[in-house]
């Protein structure tokens, strides 16, 4: 009897209550997020929003010579800080740490993340080092210095741009998987590539061609605006190279893999 009581879920009388295994960690529930995220700290923040181990608002950064990027700051309850960045309808960066949001802002050589990027507090723009949310921060180990790595820590492949047989515009191509890598591939290889190709936007030779100063943009965990480095620029792997391609190639790089 004094067993079953221990382990009633009810935790009535001043008994030491046992979780059981399913019901998970106090760390994850909804009652700790609670805790963690006070409503004090998040009171008056423009475009709130509260998920599953996370809060989400609206921030922003500042360029002098580009001005606002805005995006969307999600702070994890184990003190991780991501921005979605929403700077423009054609970005593809996805999501990006502090400093590399900063970077893709234009303002690379500052290096104050904390005090560059800011969000919405009753209808201001109030920088990160004057709110209360950094005291959530965590800096601890990081999947990457930008973007979240894929493929097992391997150098990411950065946007790249083909041009329109009728229009001669550039159109970005992401290379984040093997089939948008492939699609990269196919298209450079095909001397009457249109824009309508493009098979993950819907696009014409109408549309605008991406500005210059966003083209620099293209996914560099580094640099925003990288010319191309060690970090961003592949010479070859089993993401961006095809056994079934018959192209010069891929043709040594399945015969080198192979030796």
């Amino acid at each position: 009897m004094e067993g079953q009581r221990t382990t009633n879920s009810n935790g009535r009388n001043g008994m030491k209550v046992k979780k059981r295994e399913d019901e998970g960690c106090d760390d994850c529930g909804p009652d700790k997020m609670e805790e963690f995220f006070k409503d004090e700290d998040l009171d008056q923040i423009s475009e709130l929003k509260r998920g599953n181990g996370y809060i989400e608002m609206r921030c922003g950064c500042t360029s002098p010579k580009y001005g606002d990027s805005v995006g969307r700051l999600k702070i994890y309850q184990q003190g991780d800080f991501k921005v979605i960045c929403e700077c423009s309808l054609g970005c593809t960066e996805g999501e990006l740490s502090p400093s590399a949001f900063e970077r893709h802002a234009g303002r690379e050589n500052a290096r104050k993340w904390k005090n560059n990027i800011w969000i919405i507090i009753g209808g201001q723009k109030v920088p990160l080092s004057k709110t209360m949310l950094l005291k959530y921060y965590s800096n601890g180990p990081r999947n990457s210095r930008g973007h979240l790595k894929g493929h097992n820590k391997q150098s990411c492949h950065r946007d790249e741009f083909v041009h329109c047989r009728k229009c001669n515009k550039e159109r970005r191509f992401r290379l984040r998987t093997k089939e948008e890598c492939r699609i990269y591939h196919d298209a450079c290889r095909n001397p009457s590539w249109e824009c309508a190709d493009l098979p993950y936007d819907k696009i014409t030779c109408q549309e605008d061609e991406e500005r210059v100063s966003r083209r620099a943009h293209r996914g560099c965990p580094n640099v925003a605006a990288c010319a191309g480095c060690t970090s961003c620029v592949c010479f070859g792997c089993s993401i961006c190279r095809f056994s079934d391609c018959t192209c010069q190639t891929c043709v040594d790089f399945t015969s080198n893999t192979k030796a």
